[in-house]
């Protein structure tokens, strides 16, 4: 017994058609009389719209539907189109080449960014303004350099790598002190709950407290005649007893 697989059959251009249009484009293909692809083409075409009504919303839904026929036949089908017919190399068209940036940082906890800022920073004719800018660089080189090693980042330590990179232009006395940086991560399970939900917790806890309370107070509480009262079950099992 030889079973038919999905697996084993020819491979679906478009799935979303299924096995029966695949089939029945393909018979029109080997068909010899132009007119009678003609007729069940479009046959075919709208079978495809009932298939997928989603394409409705498509506009030049036609249009979409007849690339669609020549996709599934592997552009060999020769009928009468009312549109364009497409090409192979316009719908499985190779994409063009990304240009990935490639640059050359020397310093790659910094970024690139660093860089581009130090280049223009040099460009600033102002003394004051470039003395403002140099302190801020260096203060985003600490940071980032903070992201990369929390443990130990000296101020000299950025200061010289400044100055590497500026190729000595830009320079801040050695006794600068940069912006501090704290990076605190709460600790493991310390959850702070919402506001509605801890006001509804807190609530259901005070109410139960509460009615506990006032349980003990009813139990404790003493009748006129300085005894406990008594309560139902011991009033049955009296009378039961006199009985």
């Amino acid at each position: 017994m030889i079973f038919d697989y999905n697996s084993t059959r020819p491979k679906l251009i478009l799935a979303e058609y299924g096995r029966n249009v695949q089939n029945m484009v393909d018979y029109i293909c080997t068909l010899t009389d132009k007119e009678e692809r003609n007729r069940l083409a479009q046959v075919v075409i709208d079978m495809m719209g009932v298939l997928n009504p989603h394409l409705r919303d498509v506009s030049d839904f036609k249009h979409k539907l007849w690339d669609h026929l020549y996709i599934i036949s592997d552009f060999k089908i020769d009928v009468d189109s009312p549109y364009p017919i497409p090409t192979k190399e316009n719908v499985h068209h190779k994409p063009e080449i990304l240009n990935y940036p490639n640059h050359q940082i020397r310093f790659k906890h910094y970024g690139f960014t660093v860089e581009e800022m130090i280049r223009k920073a040099k460009a600033i004719p102002n003394d004051e303004a470039k003395a403002k800018m140099t302190l801020g660089i260096a203060n985003f080189m600490k940071m980032a350099y903070m992201t990369w090693n929390k443990d130990s980042v000296s101020d000299e330590q950025i200061l010289s790598d400044l100055t590497a990179l500026s190729g000595g232009e830009l320079r801040l006395p050695a006794d600068t002190t940069l912006t501090k940086v704290d990076f605190k991560t709460p600790p493991p399970g310390n959850r702070i709950k919402s506001n509605n939900t801890g006001g509804s917790s807190n609530n259901n806890q005070s109410y139960s407290g509460q009615k506990k309370n006032n349980n003990n107070n009813n139990n404790h509480k003493k009748s006129p005649s300085g005894k406990r009262p008594m309560n139902n079950n011991n009033m049955n099992r009296k009378n039961n007893y006199q009985k």
